[in-house]
């Protein structure tokens, strides 16, 4: 996803603008939108729709029964890092009638962040799988937007059967400077892991 870009400076040089594609992914209600929205620099994107009660025989709305809309295609955001380095978040909607997208979403991305919720563990099992049948690096986000830390790290990693190498990082994605701690320890890991599983 590279690009060249027009230096403004008047110098007629060229200027080399990368783009980073990650993956925001988790359950239905676990905050993907929330999160998206906390740091992005524009307005996000959202395909939101109201949630009808037709769809409550398909949605388990177990725990965010206060949950009105609803992400039906995918949530989008940008932050410009540097004036080189513009990273692009891709949310995907969390039913799993429209699990068929996240492959395109996923084309591409560096990484993933899958947000959980600890009141609804097993919502996030389905992205979990996804992103670890890709090979694809990821770094698990406990939302504690509901103001408590019901379960400790250590608990969370054993409850997810997740590989110690994985990291876990709480979070309030309603916040932009947790957003961008999440962010960055997913770099960070992705990173890592390129230089220690080299692409063949």
């Amino acid at each position: 996803m590279d690009s060249v870009a027009s230096d403004r400076s008047g110098a007629g040089q060229a200027l080399d603008v990368r783009s980073v594609k990650i993956l925001v992914a988790g359950g239905f209600g676990v905050g993907k939108t929330t999160m998206i929205g906390s740091i992005s620099e524009i307005t996000p994107m959202r395909t939101e729709e109201a949630l009808t009660a037709i769809g409550h025989d398909v949605d388990d709305l177990s725990g965010v029964e206060t949950k009105t809309t609803t992400t039906v295609a995918l949530d989008f955001g940008r932050i410009t890092i540097d004036p080189t380095i513009i990273l692009y978040l891709f949310g995907t909607p969390g039913q799993e009638r429209y699990w068929f997208m996240w492959d395109e979403l996923s084309s591409g991305a560096i990484g993933a962040v899958v947000l959980a919720d600890t009141r609804r563990l097993e919502s996030c099992f389905s992205a979990l799988d996804f992103v670890e049948q890709r090979a694809l690096p990821f770094v698990v986000a406990v939302n504690c937007f509901h103001g408590t830390q019901q379960y400790t790290v250590a608990e969370v990693r054993q409850a997810l059967d997740l590989d110690p190498a994985v990291p876990i990082v709480l979070c309030d994605a309603r916040r932009k400077d947790s957003t961008k701690q999440v962010l960055v320890g997913l770099v960070q890991h992705a990173i890592v892991r390129r230089a220690t599983h080299p692409v063949r």
